[in-house]
């Protein structure tokens, strides 16, 4: 008998799987795909040229994960970006970030900007810093029954609340902005410029589809901003050999500590028996037991697929039911044949700006007529891009002397208007897509020489991700912490005894972390010790 079965390889089963094993417990990990890493892989998608499919940059994965699994050891490289961001705008200028450029760069456009940088970097940071010291850690969980099962909670919020009541009252309003505000809002309070709160306000619709000016979009900014590359906070990098290299990591140290890994191997059900979780039976129809069943899928997937609806509390399934999915994300890789002249910056050798994210949405009003377009009509007729060219830094993911890029486009709709499918738009938009590059570097469209596309439609028949949504579920205010998936289940178990869950649908959301695997496995391992699971 197993003692784990784990539903899904992607980069949290994995990192969930190794602590699990490292621990003593018999663990098995079930992928559906043919490799493993879920939206964290590295393909050939045309010939000679690699990139990552889907999850394309690094910044995110929690260092202690990194040392925990000795990633470096199972070959992961991680350098990072020689300019952090570059913004070619539509008047003929740009703008830089990064690399110790951003004051001057910003003083172009506004002096007084360039003045309010640094104070405004230290009010992000102070924010960000109270996240990471809470992406490890279980939220909070609501529960029923008395008040000795409650204690734990009550200890882990009054332990919480005193860290907030012990910060300058300055700072608690700061982060009543950050998690309330929209990102819009936020910034027009500390800037005057459009560049720079372009810049800095793309974070906040990254794989969120919305208006920089939804409420509660300064949260997604903030969470695009705890990261950081071998030490250095708020950094973005490249993995060499793509993302996949992260995973493949992963799969190595898990492997190494006693894990199985099963791939071609998608699972058709959750078994119960007496309303307890006691295995999987595989899409092919072999059974497997197991004592517990570890879920790393999109939650609404795992409860309205896989487990039998009549097992569900009504108004749980009612809830997952409702579980808000859809990033208006449309992806896009493609092999260059050479790198892209932008107007506002001539030149096709290698520079400083070829590395870095280079970000197609001059201003915030941009981004939200963007974000309305797609609503009223499927997909933005001016959209968001954010281009980035990893071969700049790895020359092992194409040809000598050319290149890849990946494309991030927003805004369009998870679902399109009037029935209609991605499968027959997918090309149209795609054209959209490289026209807009193609508008601030001439040479773009005629310099590509194969590309990979990757509708909201795809990224769910690929990766599993409902709507095409990258985080597993939104990032709203009723989606985070202790309500993610759902008040009552934050702890990474669920009304099923003996099933759990691990992925980005988890505290703390979405992104290549391995928090959410890290946290669940803890929860696992406790009440193994307890033998709670049953």
């Amino acid at each position: 008998m197993r003692d784990v079965v784990i539903i899904g390889g992607g980069h949290n089963g994995l990192v969930c799987a190794h602590y699990l094993a490292k621990a003593g417990l018999k663990v098995t990990v079930l992928e559906r795909r043919s490799v493993v890493g879920g939206a964290a892989v590295t393909e050939e998608f045309h010939p000679g040229f690699r990139n990552s499919v889907a999850a394309y940059t690094v910044s995110l994965l929690n260092p202690k994960v990194i040392a925990d699994l000795e990633l470096a050891r199972h070959g992961l490289r991680i350098v990072e970006r020689p300019l952090s961001n570059f913004l070619p705008l539509e008047d003929g200028r740009y703008l830089k970030i990064g690399a110790g450029q951003t004051e001057a760069e910003v003083a172009k456009f506004s002096p007084r900007d360039a003045g309010r940088l640094q104070a405004y970097a230290e009010h992000l940071e102070t924010a960000a810093a109270l996240l990471r010291d809470t992406v490890l850690q279980t939220p909070p969980n609501v529960v029923q029954g008395g008040w000795l099962g409650a204690l734990p909670e009550l200890f882990k919020a009054g332990s919480l609340g005193n860290r907030l009541r012990k910060l300058p009252i300055a700072t608690q309003r700061e982060l009543l902005d950050l998690f309330t505000k929209s990102a819009g809002d936020y910034l027009d309070g500390w800037f005057d410029s459009a560049p720079i709160k372009a810049a800095y306000g793309f974070d906040s619709i990254v794989g969120n589809y919305a208006s920089p000016y939804t409420p509660g979009s300064a949260y997604v900014l903030l969470h695009h901003v705890f990261g950081e590359v071998n030490g250095k906070k708020g950094a973005w990098g490249h993995a060499i050999g793509g993302m996949g290299a992260i995973t493949q990591a992963m799969a190595r140290s898990a492997e190494a500590s006693g894990v199985e890994i099963r791939t071609d191997c998608g699972v058709r059900e959750v078994l119960l028996d007496k309303g307890q979780a006691v295995g999987v039976v595989t899409a092919r129809g072999e059974r497997l037991d197991a004592r517990v069943v570890v879920s790393n899928l999109n939650p609404r997937l795992l409860y309205t697929s896989l487990v039998d609806a009549a097992a569900l509390p009504a108004d749980f399934l009612r809830r997952m039911e409702g579980w808000r999915c859809g990033s208006g994300t449309f992806r896009m890789n493609v092999a260059l044949s050479e790198l892209p002249d932008f107007s506002c910056l001539p030149g096709k050798q290698m520079a400083e700006h070829h590395g870095s994210g280079i970000i197609i949405a001059p201003s915030l009003d941009y981004m939200e007529r963007a974000y309305h377009d797609a609503r009223a009509l499927g997909w933005s007729r001016k959209p968001i891009v954010e281009v980035l060219i990893p071969s700049t830094l790895d020359p092992t993911l194409a040809p000598p002397g050319q290149h890849v890029a990946s494309l991030f486009c927003q805004h369009v709709a998870p679902q399109l208007p009037d029935g209609a499918s991605w499968d027959d738009h997918r090309d149209t938009v795609a054209d959209l897509m490289i026209d807009t590059v193609n508008s601030h570097a001439p040479n773009f469209k005629a310099s590509v020489l194969g590309r990979q596309i990757m509708s909201p439609l795809d990224l769910e028949r690929t990766f599993g991700l409902v709507g095409g949504d990258i985080f597993h579920g939104a990032l709203g205010l009723d989606q985070l912490f202790s309500a993610r998936p759902m008040l009552g289940h934050a702890d990474y178990r669920g009304p099923i005894a003996g099933l759990y869950t691990c992925g980005a649908g988890t505290h703390p959301g979405g992104g290549v972390t391995g928090a959410p695997g890290h946290n669940a496995a803890r929860e696992v391992l406790r009440d193994f010790k307890l033998k709670k699971y049953a």
